[in-house]
């Protein structure tokens, strides 16, 4: 009598838990990077207040180094917060942005009427117009030791709902 005999095969399938436990992985990788992707979109929408921020700050700064070298002010003293000093030009703490006042500088007494943008037509003068409105300007001058100083500037922002800032910090001596 033959008996048949079934040969036994040294390949054998996944099993339904090895699939299971494959397509889990593959899930978290997938949710990882729709994560990142996600946070990236929301940071490349925040770019044009950043990069606003970024030309405030240096507007600011370039401010304060303009009033050493075009001899707009007296003197050396004068290049201050006005609570270090008491003939400081430049206000203390975070201001609305506006346009410079006679003098030219920003951040000092004189300054004018909020700063205004084109809107999305990118035309001054129409009613699409907007006023800088979300954002503040710091600047902040500290001694350092004798004819050297730190300017820092700060400009606060909304972007996305959630606050945001761009700081620029320089060194400035009486020697232009």
């Amino acid at each position: 009598m033959l008996i048949a005999t079934k040969a036994q095969s040294s390949q054998s399938g996944f099993t339904l838990v090895e699939t299971l436990m494959a397509l889990l992985i593959l899930a978290g990788g997938l949710l990882a990077l729709a994560g990142a992707f996600v946070q990236g979109m929301s940071l490349v929408s925040t770019t044009p207040s950043h990069q606003l921020a970024k030309e405030k700050a240096t507007e600011a700064m370039e401010s304060v180094f303009t009033s050493r070298d075009s001899k707009k002010i007296a003197s050396w003293d004068m290049i201050q917060n006005q609570s270090r000093s008491p003939v400081g030009i430049f206000q203390d703490g975070a201001r609305s942005i506006l346009n410079p006042g006679t003098d030219g500088l920003v951040n000092t007494n004189d300054d004018g009427a909020p700063e205004v943008l084109p809107g999305p037509d990118g035309q001054m003068g129409t009613a699409d117009d907007q006023q800088l409105t979300d954002y503040t300007r710091e600047i902040e001058i500290r001694d350092v030791r004798a004819n050297l100083r730190q300017i820092r500037v700060i400009v606060r922002y909304r972007a996305n709902g959630q606050m945001r800032q761009y700081q620029l910090t320089s060194f400035i001596t009486p020697f232009s």
